[in-house]
């Protein structure tokens, strides 16, 4: 209907990423970092404002800094296909040729997400940013819908398996770039890898992502960006169902054992349960969609969330514990 423009200007919260930069947070977050105002500073507005990192050469007489996240910073530059790509005789490849960028492809379009909503430095961490959890099926449900979705009942579960491939590519090409990890950021790349490495071994993926070392080395990085990136190629085009579906919910839900062991860190063991719930919480919702009937484990799955909020003050032996109750609602639910 051509509303794509109206969805993002009236309701999309990415209209609002550079006004963020104006609150007393963002201001804080610049002051203590000592680079300056948050809303011209580019460690700030390279997310938040892209526009500012285009030379005024190439912005049209319309395009301003405090648009925050518009149309180009994810279709790509407009300048080949702006006045053509509405026309009726268009096709999606007209589109895509005169430089609009492919985001049907599922690979393509969480990459492209992840830019942002990936990685952080761990100095803005602590500075006072927010965490990022990249999660492309639940992110992309939030988002205002100014697209068509796939057919396909199951392709959410493809977003998600996708999505947390290519973040786990990223988070491992800026760890293997930096020699002086911290242990924040190696905990946190250790739940991603994780998540992947138990989702790929339970699904017999043709891709699987090994187990991480909880000592990596720059070697490690390098590797697991490659299996990463090839998953994240494989998940985009990977078929699913009812069946495939329930199996790797199961099999994620009883992997209780892995937080009641001793031996693993606690900033490791939270991290890892981060991304478990959030799977979880995607695989269910996804089975939901699909069964004609809902699974009744929201009780155990907020319990789950709950135990993940705040993970300076995670439990392992006590989300172990709720973890084994969502099995068990799962188990009866059939």
């Amino acid at each position: 209907k051509r509303s794509q423009y109206f969805t993002w200007s009236q309701k999309d919260f990415h209209t609002k990423a550079f006004t963020i930069l104006l609150d007393a947070r963002s201001q804080r977050i610049a002051e203590s970092l000592g680079v300056g105002p948050a809303e011209s500073s580019a460690r700030c507005t390279v997310c938040h404002s892209p526009f500012q990192a285009v030379g005024p050469e190439r912005l049209g007489p319309e395009a301003h800094p405090d648009e925050g996240v518009s149309c180009e910073t994810c279709h790509g530059a407009a300048g080949g296909w702006l006045r053509g790509h509405t026309r009726k005789d268009w096709s999606y490849n007209t589109r895509v040729g005169a430089g609009m960028r492919d985001l049907r492809s599922l690979y393509v379009r969480a990459t492209a997400c992840a830019a942002c909503h990936q990685y952080l430095e761990p100095a803005l961490l602590k500075a006072g940013h927010p965490d990022l959890f990249f999660e492309l099926d639940s992110q992309s449900v939030a988002e205002p819908k100014h697209w068509k979705d796939e057919t396909d009942s199951w392709s959410g579960l493809r977003e998600w398996l996708t999505g947390q491939a290519v973040a786990l590519r990223e988070m491992s090409w800026a760890l293997a770039g930096d020699p002086q990890n911290d242990e924040w950021s190696i905990a946190r790349w250790n739940g991603l890898a994780w998540l992947c490495a138990t989702a790929t071994n339970a699904a017999a993926m043709s891709s699987p992502i090994l187990s991480p070392p909880i000592a990596p080395g720059r070697s490690d990085f390098t590797n697991m960006q490659t299996q990463a990136d090839t998953l994240a190629r494989r998940a985009a085009t990977s078929t699913w169902s009812e069946n495939s579906a329930r199996n790797l919910l199961t099999a994620l839900a009883s992997s209780d054992g892995e937080f009641s062991a001793k031996g693993t860190a606690v900033p490791i063991l939270g991290q890892r349960a981060k991304r478990l719930v959030l799977a979880l919480d995607r695989l269910a919702n996804a089975l939901n969609q699909n069964r004609g009937f809902k699974l009744k484990v929201d009780p155990e799955l907020n319990q789950l969330f709950e135990d993940v909020r705040t993970l300076d003050a995670f439990d392992a032996v006590a989300f172990a514990s709720h973890l084994q109750a969502f099995r068990a609602a799962l188990d009866k639910a059939g």
